[in-house]
Parts: structure tokens; sequence; C-alpha cells
């Protein structure tokens, strides 16, 4: 928890971290964005977890990160950017992924994608990040469709989709690659049906 209460610290503005069944995900500020660039010991220590020698996952490199920091600086984010995903354990937290929104609403509409380490796949992991950020999405009354782009190559992506209650539908927003979507009325109604 103290972790917890310096990130808020860090930036008043960023949302609360999340706890789902699994995991911790924690919204990134700008400062756990540099650390991330510059000074891994830093980075875990602000985390309060361990950082594995493979991070970061594939697509998630530092241009991606340079860019995410240079966007927290010109305005904080508020959660609709980057979250770390610690997994809990015995000892102490591992950071396993990344997840978040490519910016605010607009329209109505957010971007949700997801990274996790090759190790730490096919373990259901980003199915609960991608859950309990689209659940917060959709805590937000000006999120109406939360949206998600993958490569048809890139089966356990679709999967993880798939298993969070989206829908391939829509003209893709980037070329080569396809549109995943849910509703809040779609969520909202798998939500409350039981499985």
């Amino acid at each position: 928890m103290r972790v917890w209460q310096d990130i808020r610290s860090m930036n008043p503005a960023a949302p609360s971290p999340l706890r789902t069944r699994r995991l911790d995900l924690v919204p990134a500020t700008a400062a756990h964005l540099k650390a991330e660039l510059f000074d891994r010991r830093a980075f875990a220590r602000m985390l309060g977890a361990r950082v594995p020698s493979a991070w970061p996952p594939s697509l998630y490199d530092r241009a991606a990160v340079k860019y995410t920091l240079k966007r927290q600086r010109a305005a904080p984010q508020r959660g609709w950017s980057t979250w770390y995903l610690l997994l809990r354990t015995d000892t102490a937290p591992v950071l396993v992924g990344i997840c978040g929104f490519k910016g605010p609403p607009e329209e109505g509409m957010v971007e949700v994608g997801y990274g996790v380490l090759q190790y730490f796949q096919r373990r259901g992991l980003a199915s609960e990040a991608t859950t309990a950020l689209t659940r917060w999405a959709f805590s937000h009354p000006r999120v109406e469709l939360v949206i998600a782009h993958t490569l048809a190559e890139l089966t356990p992506s679709i999967r993880v989709l798939e298993k969070c209650g989206f829908t391939q539908r829509g003209t893709p927003l980037e070329e080569g690659a396809i549109r995943f979507e849910i509703t809040r009325e779609e969520f909202l109604g798998a939500s409350a049906s039981p499985r």
C-alpha cells in the first residue's frame, strides 16, 4: 500500500491502482516512464516490484515509452495511458506486462492495448488486465465504446479480446490491422450474466 501512496504523491491527478484477482495495475506517471528509460533500479523501487531482465514485452519499445513520457509531460493523462501489470507473489510483486489506452476518450471511444512478457503468457493475465481496464473505462460516463486493434496472425491476442467480450467489427484505424469493439451495454450485460 505504501507504493500506491507514493504514486499518488508523484501525481495527485493519477487514478488509484486497480486490483484484480492476481494483479495490481499501476498507472504510469512521468516519473515511472523516465525511470523505465534510464534507471531500472529506480523503476523497480518506484513500482515496489521486481523487473525481470526480459523487460519489456514485445511491441512495447523505447520509442513507445518516450512517446508516452512526452504526452505525460505535456498533460497528465489521468489513467488514459500506460498501466503496469504487477503479478502478486508470495515474495515481491513481479512486473509482467503493460496494458493501457492510446489516449483519453474521443467522441465516446477509447482504444485499449496490452502486452505481457513471454514467460508469463498463456496464464490469462492479459485478459484479466484488459477486463479491469475496460471496466475502469466504462466507469467514466463519457466512454460508450472501447476498441482494440490486432493483427489477424496474432491468434493469442485475438483470444484475449474474445475472452474479454470484444467482437471483431468496425473499420480498422490502422492499416493491416483488424478491429475489435465492445460497447458499454455489451460489457455491462456480459458482466451481469453468470459464466
